[in-house]
């Protein structure tokens, strides 16, 4: 079974990378901006430009790296069980997914990120999500059915953590 914690630990860490790698990505974009290199020679020279938008987009990515790890710290380690609700910090599991070991986190950020805790595969899913809109509020047992483009998903939950 995996820990929630550690699952927790595991994503931030993640996101702190993803993070600093931001970090470097937009002090590199503030600079080229403000190079001397950068000045417009001609009114159709549009380098300085498009670096202070790629400044401006970097510095996004900084802040919604901060907020993601932000809400990971602060997101309460509740342990569910077959009587409860599918919320934020519920660890899910799909009969289709029982041989494989395969987990749904719904979490705060960082829908898609996968990673393997305690010999289980987790991959991790937003609220906004298809299937985190399927599974949030219902409980352990019960029928999902997600349209995913033309495909259509029907399963039941098979364990809830």
């Amino acid at each position: 079974m995996p820990n929630k914690k550690q699952l927790i630990d595991i994503v931030v860490t993640a996101l702190s990378k993803e993070l600093q790698q931001a970090i470097d990505a937009a002090n590199e974009a503030h600079a080229a901006a403000v190079d001397d290199q950068s000045v417009a020679e001609t009114q159709y020279d549009t380098l300085a430009i498009e670096a202070s938008y790629l400044a401006e987009g970097q510095s996004k990515r900084v802040l919604e790296f901060q907020h993601a790890i932000e809400a990971y710290k602060m997101l309460d380690i509740i342990e569910y069980n077959n009587d409860s609700y599918i919320a934020l910090g519920a660890l899910v599991q799909l009969s289709a997914d029982l041989e494989s070991n395969h987990w749904f986190f719904i979490g705060p950020a960082a829908g898609g990120f996968r990673c393997q805790l305690a010999q289980q595969n987790i991959t991790v899913i937003s609220p906004k999500s298809p299937m985190g809109m399927a599974l949030i509020g219902k409980q352990q047992d019960d029928d999902i059915e997600i349209v995913l483009g033309s495909n259509k998903l029907k399963d039941y939950i098979a364990a809830l953590k």
